[in-house]
Order: C-alpha cells, then sequence, then structure tokens
C-alpha cells in the first residue's frame, strides 16, 4: 500500500487520484440532499404527520452539524483513510434501514446518522490539500471541490427521477450499495496519511473554540460562506414551490431537470481554485458575492410566467451555484493554506458554520414564500449576500 509520506513526495497528484477523490465527494454528499423532493411521498410512507415531516431533513442536517464538530476534527489525529472508510460503513447500514423502514422512528435515527456519516466528504477535502503541493493546492481542492458541488446538484432530480421509476426506497438501497462500493476502493486504493498530532481527542475539541477565537481568516471565510450558503438554500427550497406553481405548472420531473441546470455552475470552482493559486483570492471572493447578488437580483426584476421568466430562472440559477461554489472554493483554498496540523478541525469548523445558515435560508425561505410570495423570497436572497459584501468591505489586504 502507498504511504502517504511516499505520495507527497511526487512533484504532481495523479489525476487518476483527483477525479477519484471528486467523485468520491460527490458521491457521499448527495446522501444529505436525495430526501429532500421525497419529503411528501416519504412522510405518508412511514406514518409521519404533516407538520412533522420536516424531520426527515433536518434530522439529517443535524446529524451532518454533529459529524462535522466532533468526527472531521479527528481528522488530524486519526490515520485518515481508515476514519474515511469507517464513516462510509456506517453510512451504508444507515442507508439500508432507511430503505427497508416502515415506521417513522427507525427512519428517523437512521437519517441522523447518515448524515454523521456523510462527514467522510469532509476528511477527503482537507486529504487532497495534504496531497497537492503549495502552488497546485487551489486547484486540486477546486478539482475534487467540483465533485462534491456537482453531487450536491444532481442529488435532488436523480432521487426524483428515481422515485419515479423505481420507488422511493430503491434511492436509499442504491445509494446504500454505492457507498459500500466506494468504501472498499478506497480502502484499496488510498494513499495512508497518520497525522503527526500528538493530542488527545478531548483535548483536540477543546481546542476548537480557542482556533475560531484566535483564527481570524476561519471566522471570516466562514461568514461570507454563511451568508451565500443561506441565499442558495433559500433559492433552491422555494423554486420547486414557484415552478409547481399557477405561474409555470410544472411536474416533478420538468423541475427534476430544472435542478439539473445548476451543475453548470460548478464549473467556477476549479476557476476560482486556479485564481487563488494565483493570489487573486481578494478579488475573486468579490466577484463571487457579486455574482450571488446578481443572481437573486435578475429574476426580482423580470417576472413572468412565459419562456422568458424560465430562461431567467436558469439564468439565475447558474449564476447562484456559480458564484457559492467559487466563494466555497477560495475560502477553502485559504484555509488550507494555514498550518497542516489544524486544517481538518478548521474545515470542520468551517462547514459547520456555513451549513447552520444554509439551514437558516431553508428555515425561512418557506415562511418567506407562504407569507410574502416569490418577491419575498429574493428580496431575502439579496439581502444575505449585501450582508457579506458589506462584511467584506472590512478585510485588509
Amino acid at each position: 500500500m502507498t504511504t502517504f509520506k511516499k505520495q507527497t513526495k511526487e512533484k504532481n497528484v495523479p489525476s487518476w487520484l483527483i477525479l477519484l477523490l471528486a467523485a468520491a465527494c460527490g458521491v457521499i454528499v448527495a446522501n444529505l440532499y436525495y430526501a429532500q423532493p421525497l419529503v411528501g411521498v416519504i412522510s405518508s410512507a412511514i406514518g409521519l404527520s404533516a407538520n412533522s415531516s420536516g424531520l426527515i431533513v433536518t434530522l439529517t442536517q443535524i446529524g451532518y452539524v454533529v459529524g462535522l464538530l466532533f468526527i472531521v476534527p479527528m481528522g488530524d489525529i486519526v490515520e485518515n483513510r481508515r476514519l474515511v472508510v469507517a464513516s462510509l460503513v456506517l453510512t451504508s447500514v444507515a442507508l439500508a434501514v432507511t430503505a427497508v423502514s416502515k415506521q417513522a422512528v427507525p427512519f428517523l435515527a437512521a437519517s441522523f446518522v447518515i448524515g454523521v456519516g456523510s462527514v467522510a466528504a469532509q476528511v477527503l477535502v482537507p486529504f487532497a490539500s495534504y496531497l497537492a503541493s503549495d502552488s497546485s493546492r487551489g486547484r486540486v481542492v477546486g478539482n475534487v471541490m467540483s465533485g462534491l458541488l456537482l453531487g450536491i446538484m444532481l442529488s435532488r432530480p436523480l432521487s426524483s427521477l428515481v422515485a419515479e421509476f423505481l420507488g422511493w426506497h430503491a434511492v436509499f438501497a442504491l445509494s446504500s450499495a454505492a457507498i459500500i462500493i466506494l468504501a472498499i476502493v478506497l480502502l484499496k486504493v488510498l494513499p495512508q496519511r497518520k497525522p503527526t498530532a500528538d493530542t488527545r481527542y478531548a483535548a483536540l475539541l477543546g481546542s476548537m473554540w480557542h482556533l475560531l477565537r484566535t483564527t481570524p481568516i476561519l471566522r471570516r471565510r466562514a461568514a461570507y460562506h454563511a451568508f451565500v450558503f443561506a441565499s442558495f438554500s433559500l433559492f433552491w427550497t422555494t423554486v420547486p414551490l414557484l415552478l409547481s406553481g399557477p405561474m409555470f405548472h410544472f411536474s416533478q420531473i420538468d423541475i427534476a431537470l430544472f435542478a439539473l441546470v445548476g451543475v453548470a455552475g460548478a464549473i467556477a470552482a476549479p476557476v476560482a481554485g486556479r485564481l487563488a493559486d494565483r493570489g487573486w483570492t481578494k478579488p475573486a471572493t468579490g466577484i463571487a458575492l457579486g455574482t450571488v447578488i446578481i443572481s437573486m437580483l435578475i429574476p426580482l426584476m423580470i417576472r413572468t410566467g412565459s419562456i422568458t421568466g424560465i430562461v431567467v430562472l436558469v439564468v439565475a440559477a447558474i449564476l447562484l451555484d456559480a458564484g457559492v461554489s467559487a466563494n466555497l472554493v477560495l475560502g477553502q483554498r485559504a484555509l488550507f493554506s494555514l498550518s497542516p496540523e489544524i486544517r481538518s478541525r478548521l474545515n470542520g469548523l468551517f462547514m459547520a458554520i456555513f451549513f447552520f445558515g444554509g439551514a437558516i435560508g431553508s428555515a425561512i425561505g418557506g415562511w418567506a414564500y407562504a407569507t410574502g410570495g416569490w418577491s419575498a423570497v429574493l428580496w431575502i436572497g439579496i439581502a444575505f449576500p449585501v450582508a457579506a459584501v458589506l462584511y467584506f468591505a472590512t478585510e485588509k489586504k
């Protein structure tokens, strides 16, 4: 088995390994989003009331945050390959449970565990940064993050289509099989990486508050992305309601196809990584934040139920996903330029903070659409990145 030490002596990371890590991150993180378009049918099948149906998604998100705070930091003290494989096995078992569940309690418990285990993707991202040289780190992280973002963007339409033809149980059964196969592949081909830090787990967790308090770049980049990810979650939570409503009359398959549009935005991730490698992180961040504002402003200015309205929403979706993708890579590139011994903890904190922002966006989205309609959603969607820009304006060189 190739060791991490031997691997890093090579000048360049093999392209096949970058591709594998990108694909792995996409396959893993997709598990967080499969249930979102299926909440209605799943809640009916397992006997969950309409008022409690939101728990299907919420518990997975809570599990993910728990994993970010308590599992991902272990990447700084535990051999990374073993940590990833163990997390994937846990995820596969939980997915299998959801696939056969007919009652609410086992399904919801398994949903929480799926969120916890899916943080394996956030162990792999800093792992990729360890493999890369300083001059190529942004490019490598950007390419791996492209795979992760594709997983997020493709998960919803994929689960909708699979459920349409094979039933919702098949979504989780197929993912369970895919995850266990991925675990075997990674166990065979990933180089080992055993951290050199000699820190106890309790001390490791205790150090995270200290890192948050003493690392200004972490607080700043996490805040930027929490704001834009709130807009991202707000948009993708409410746009299916708009599309299926009286203005457009989209079917579930039509909505699934619309969600595929966002895939084009993932191309911004490797571009952002290359800009960061050239030292252009600050102007690239400004462009990314501005792009998110524009993506919300366009559909606010042009609202029509005609083909023009659909085109406007398509353009908005692409711009939104591009801005969010670019800003995410720029943030992680900045954090991964810091001490290697703390990268997993930095990544866990970064992801937990902005994921919390996304949860706020999702929660506000349903309320905003119900009380103020699509216009209210867009105004709130603009307010989030505007707040990020105002904070960005205070950033020193």
